[in-house]
């Protein structure tokens, strides 16, 4: 039976890591976030007001065109960050912090909540959850340029929203991981357990999927 899972959380959590390494194990087709693509990423990290909109825009429409795309895959897939999370987390942040004017906000959640209503939800959300500190060293460890200067306020923002939207998350099975507790890439007992609580959630008592 074919199944969709998200990888959710704030940037340097981890997703991609995870992403691939359920997918070696189910033998599931990966879909990943194409961060080094988005033509505003590096103008944005420079000046936020001036490009949020933009980038935001550019996130939206790929996000849209990848949705379809695993949405026709005949296999089960495990996605990379969602187009929930582009909407309720980095757009709304954008918007709270002024970096995203109010006329321009709202004909981008026209177009969201219009793109949502077409698209499969997923089986199962699996939110990476991480603290500040836990994210600098990630996101330093994999040596981004752009990414380089982050803000620490702007990570904390983002974890909060994060914090809002999975609390109250209803449209499928919900999985929260503190990856201060896990090492995937080091300890292979930590990825067996996820992988079993991935699972265990997506069997919902229906009986043996694997």
């Amino acid at each position: 039976m074919k199944k969709y899972i998200i990888i959710a959380g704030n940037i340097g959590a981890g997703k991609s890591t995870l992403v691939k390494h359920l997918c070696e194990a189910l033998g599931w087709t990966p879909y990943y976030e194409p961060v080094t693509e988005n033509p505003y990423l590096e103008d944005f990290y420079g000046d936020m007001k001036q490009w949020a909109y933009h980038s935001q825009l550019f996130f939206l429409s790929d996000r849209m065109a990848m949705h379809k795309e695993l949405q026709e895959h005949g296999g089960s897939v495990v996605q990379d960050r969602s187009i929930y999370e582009d909407a309720q987390i980095f757009a709304m942040n954008l918007y709270r912090k002024g970096f995203i004017c109010e006329r321009d906000f709202r004909t981008y959640w026209k177009m969201y909540k219009v793109a949502v209503s077409l698209l499969q939800p997923p089986d199962l959300l699996v939110y990476l959850k991480a603290s500040v500190p836990s994210l600098e060293k990630r996101i330093a460890r994999r040596n981004r340029d752009f990414e380089a200067s982050i803000p620490r306020d702007y990570l904390e923002q983002l974890n909060q929203l994060y914090e809002e939207w999975t609390a109250g998350y209803k449209d499928s099975a919900k999985l929260v991981l503190d990856i201060d507790n896990y090492d995937i890439l080091n300890r292979k007992d930590d990825l067996d357990q996820i992988i079993y609580q991935v699972k265990d959630l997506l069997r919902g008592g229906q009986g043996e999927l694997f």
